[in-house]
Parts: structure tokens; sequence; C-alpha cells
């Protein structure tokens, strides 16, 4: 039997019966919501984060010769821009975060047009870039429910796992799992920073699962990426592990008062370590001392560049501090034809120091926005357990920053991305008896005329 006769059969008016129903909905995270009007932009969204995330063309034979990013991309901006005005969320709703992030991508593309070392190559990376920015903003405008929210964290999970077994079934005897995967996961340390950058979330997944498959699963994904981060053999990778699994670990083992994750964490850690973190352990003795063997000199000699590398940085921020040499263009300048591996001196040194302010800002946002919904009582356990996956995936980032070169990384900006919503969710949440009190009353005097 329906809702609305149930309640007519017991005595309770259906308006005040459907009303009713929408309050447990939207508290439930099901925001009321024009489906046919953006359903359509949302699926291409979801589209174009399953082939960034999940590299379909990488994995299935063939696919490579169809551009589906940009196929997928353009149908998402496509049906995005066909239903403004329609959505939930318009765009004077944008967050301070997002307009630091349009004028950091509209300065690099000054930066381009203006730069003394190669304009054309840089104004194409920054074209590139930009892709971010319309993934940001039709992000924030058409995830307006948890559900939504979860969907989408769920295709970065999932595919940065995927892509771990994928690398180490191909790569196993590929020394650092480098070019077995194409796009971003070519390069070891950024594959290293999706892994550390996902592996939260598919903790609060295997936390919030009920069946015992589901979970079952969400731990297989995290013990497969932990092992890829290893074989990586990703410096960076395993400081950024660390550092973003003590703070999950806080939030989920301390203060969760879940300590059998302390103890799972530690046992993990050991066992991937003496199982494929050799090349790892060689790398780190690399920092100290050479001789020891090949791997170990040519890590020391790494190690030693990356020092020339950061001296050279500085002296091209303080030779073009206002637009920066361009982007992507810092390898050309320095003449060593490498990045410098400290994000926040490559988005210096590419566009200025303006650029890197409204960089450093924009993930101070993402933190307001974790602090904001930190203070904010009565959160159901789901969403605690976002915040906690967030926090780590965004503390991780901006201290693992520091030695390697991920400015242009779209992982830790969809990660503010996602706080974003989730406070905008959460504001909308405690407005929601007015909201629906004004709907209950245009759907009456909809049906009285």
């Amino acid at each position: 039997m329906r809702l609305s006769q149930s309640a007519e059969l017991a005595g309770v008016p259906r308006d005040r019966a459907r009303h009713a129903q929408d309050i447990r909905d939207v508290r439930s995270g099901r925001l009321p919501e024009n489906k046919e009007s953006f359903s359509g932009a949302f699926f291409w969204l979801t589209a174009f984060y399953f082939v960034y995330c999940a590299r379909p063309a990488d994995l299935i034979p063939g696919l490579g010769v169809v551009p589906l990013a940009k196929i997928t991309g353009a149908l998402a901006v496509l049906s995005l821009f066909l239903s403004v005005g329609k959505t939930p969320r318009k765009l004077r709703d944008l967050p301070k975060e997002a307009f630091y992030l349009l004028f950091l991508v509209l300065l690099l593309f000054v930066s381009a047009l203006l730069s003394p070392v190669w304009k054309g190559g840089a104004f194409f990376m920054v074209l590139d870039f930009a892709k971010v920015v319309v993934a940001w903003v039709a992000t924030f405008l058409l995830v307006t429910t948890l559900k939504r929210l979860r969907r989408i964290i769920f295709l970065q999970s999932a595919s940065v796992a995927l892509i771990s077994l994928a690398a180490i079934v191909k790569g196993h005897s590929v020394p650092r799992l480098e070019g077995v995967i194409g796009g971003f996961y070519s390069n070891p340390n950024d594959m290293a920073f999706a892994l550390v950058l996902s592996i939260p979330f598919c903790l609060a997944f295997l936390l919030s699962a009920r069946s015992v498959l589901r979970k079952a699963a969400w731990s297989l994904a995290i013990v497969v990426m932990t092992a890829a981060l290893m074989l990586t053999s990703s410096r960076a990778g395993a400081i950024d592990l660390v550092v973003s699994g003590m703070v999950l670990l806080w939030h989920f083992g301390v203060k969760g008062k879940r300590l059998y994750l302390i103890v799972g964490a530690v046992v993990l850690s050991g066992g991937s370590l003496l199982i494929a973190g050799k090349d790892l352990a060689v790398r780190f003795n690399g920092l100290f001392e050479s001789g020891g063997s090949a791997a170990q000199d040519s890590a020391h000699e790494s190690y030693e560049e990356r020092r020339l590398l950061v001296t050279k940085a500085v002296e091209a921020i303080t030779r073009y501090p206002i637009l920066g040499v361009g982007a992507g263009n810092f390898v050309v300048y320095s003449g060593l034809w490498r990045d410098v591996h400290v994000s926040y001196l490559e988005i210096a040194t590419d566009g200025g120091i303006p650029v890197l302010i409204l960089y450093l800002m924009f993930f101070v946002r993402g933190f307001g926005n974790l602090r904001a919904l930190g203070k904010t009582k009565n959160l159901d356990d789901e969403t605690v357990l976002f915040v906690g996956a967030l926090k780590s995936s965004l503390v991780g980032f901006v201290l693992g920053a520091c030695f390697a070169p991920e400015a242009y990384q779209f992982f830790p900006h969809f990660t503010v991305c996602y706080t974003s919503v989730l406070w905008a969710m959460t504001r909308e949440l405690s407005s929601v008896p007015k909201v629906m009190q004004a709907t209950a009353i245009r759907r009456h005097f909809a049906r009285a005329y």
C-alpha cells in the first residue's frame, strides 16, 4: 500500500504524510531533485570519473584508439550546460575554493602566453589541467546527495584498486611498476600518490559495509593497493602513507574506538614491507650513502639531483616571481629535464608566487570545510567516516607534496571538492524543514488548481 493511502487510513492527511516522508528522505541523504533535468549530466560526470581513474583504454585491448576522456568530458560539459538553472545548486552557490582554482588556472594561462621558455608547451599543459576546473564545478553542482557523493568516491576508490591489481599482474617483474599503466599511473611516484589518497576511502567503505562479501572485497582492495604502493618504491609515497595512515588511525581507530585497526595496520605494513618492500628500503638507504649496490647508487644520485633541482627552483622563482616560467617549463629551464620534487616549488616556478598563494588558499579552504564539519553536531555515521577519510587524504597530500611533484594531480583537487560538497549538503540539510514546508504548500496549490 502506498504511503499516502496508508496515511489516510490512519487518519493522517496525505500532504502531511508526504511532507514527513520528504523530511525523512532528506535526513537520510536523499534530497528531493528533478531527476530528469540533470540525471544525464551526472551520468556523464560519473563516466568521466571512471575513464580518468580506471584508465579502461589501458586495460582493454583496442580501446586506446577512442579518446574516451575527451568524449565523456565534452558530454558532461554539454549536459551540465543544458541543465544550468535546473540543478538544486546554482553557479552563485559555488564556494570560494572554486574561484581560487579558476583564478589559478587563468593565471597559469597568462603565464603560458608570456612564458620566457616555451609558450606552446605551457599553454597546452594548462589546457589539459583546466579539465579539473570543469570536473570540479560539475561535481559541486550535480552531487547534491550523500548517495551521489558516495557513488563518485566509490568510482575513484574502486578504480584505483582495479588499477593496482592490473599493475601488479602486468608488471610484477617491472622495476617500480613504471610504465605498466598509462596516463599519470605510468610514473611510479604519481601512482603512489593516487594509491595513498584513495586508501582512506576504501577503509571508510569497509567500515560502512554491512555484508561480509563487501567487507572482504574492500579489505582485499586495501591489501592490493598497499602492495602496489610498495612495488612503486616511491619514497615520497611511503612517507605520504605513514602520515595519512596516522591521521586515519587516529580518526577511525582511536576516536572511533576500533583499536583492532591499529593492529591490522601494523600487520599489513610489516607484511607488505617484508614481501614487496625490499627495493623501497634500498632507495631509502640511498638517501644517506652510496656504494652498497647499483640500485642504492641510483637512489643516492636521484637524491643529490633533487637537492640541486630545489636550488634551481628557488633561483627560477627569484628571477620570475610574478608569472613564473610557464607550466611544465621548469624541466627545460633547469637544464636537467626533471621536475622539482616539491609540489609547492613546482607550482611557484611554473606560475609565480600569486599562483602559489591561490594554490595554498585552495587547500586551506578544504581544511576549513572539514573543520566546520567537525563542529557540526548529529552527523550520521557514514558522514563521520567520510570526514575522517577526507582529512586523512588531504593531510597526506599537503605533507607528501613536500617530497613529490604532484601540483597538477587531479585527485587532491577532487578531495577538496568532496569536502565542499559534504559541507554544502550539511548546510542544506539544516534548512530542510523550511524547504519541505514550502514544497508541501506548492504541491497543495498545484492540486487545488
